[in-house]
């Protein structure tokens, strides 16, 4: 499950917006589905930006029609499903992120944690596909079984891939571990609602 995640910092980096010849915009740290995030195809020079939410390029009828959950996509059917599976073989991306939240405790009084980087490399670098339906790009966040760093505050993760897993994903490999070795660390916020966004989202607080 990935249902908020944080744009990552690129500044400075071969990815920065301005360098792949899009607007910049402010950083947000609390994005939702249906938004728009920066998918990174095999070429980095044709990044683009797309709606989290992945509608197939087979859809009749308007956008609001599209009534299926598919801002997440399971890794282990992912390609059996007829929503993704022309897209598994055709139309995978990778997805940076800043870092991402989960939720623990009763409906209500929910915690959230932000989940970040543990390694050298602030970005995290998800698994994601990509289609075009109409003259809309829309792109969906491949999930996971929990490693043990996040297994205790959700039982699925996106699937995030190190240096290598990327090359291996994005050229169309079928390896079912990829990022099991996704090296992350977890910490309590403040809780926050659907539009409060801005860094002090990331902050530890005690729970």
């Amino acid at each position: 499950m990935c249902g908020r995640f944080i744009d990552p910092n690129l500044r400075g980096t071969e990815l920065e917006l301005s360098q792949i010849n899009i607007d910049p915009f402010p950083r947000r740290f609390n994005i939702k589905p249906t938004q728009d995030v920066l998918v990174v195809p095999s070429d980095p020079a044709k990044a683009a930006l797309a709606r989290w939410w992945l509608v197939p390029s087979w859809h009749k009828g308007d956008l609001r029609d599209w009534k299926a959950t598919t801002f997440n996509a399971r890794i282990e059917d992912a390609a059996t499903k007829p929503t993704f599976r022309s897209v598994w073989k055709h139309g995978r991306c990778l997805i940076p992120a800043g870092g991402y939240y989960e939720w623990t405790g009763d409906k209500g009084a929910k915690q959230p944690h932000a989940i970040l980087s543990a390694g050298n490399e602030e970005t995290l670098w998800f698994a994601g596909l990509a289609s075009r339906w109409q003259d809309l790009l829309t792109c969906t966040i491949l999930t996971r079984a929990a490693t043990d760093a996040v297994a205790a505050i959700h039982h699925r993760m996106p699937v995030i891939l190190d240096a290598n897993e990327r090359d291996v994903w994005l050229s169309g490999s079928d390896v079912p571990e990829l990022g099991a070795t996704a090296r992350l660390r977890c910490h309590p916020v403040a809780r926050f609602s659907l539009h409060d966004d801005g860094p002090d989202l990331i902050e530890p607080c005690d729970p």
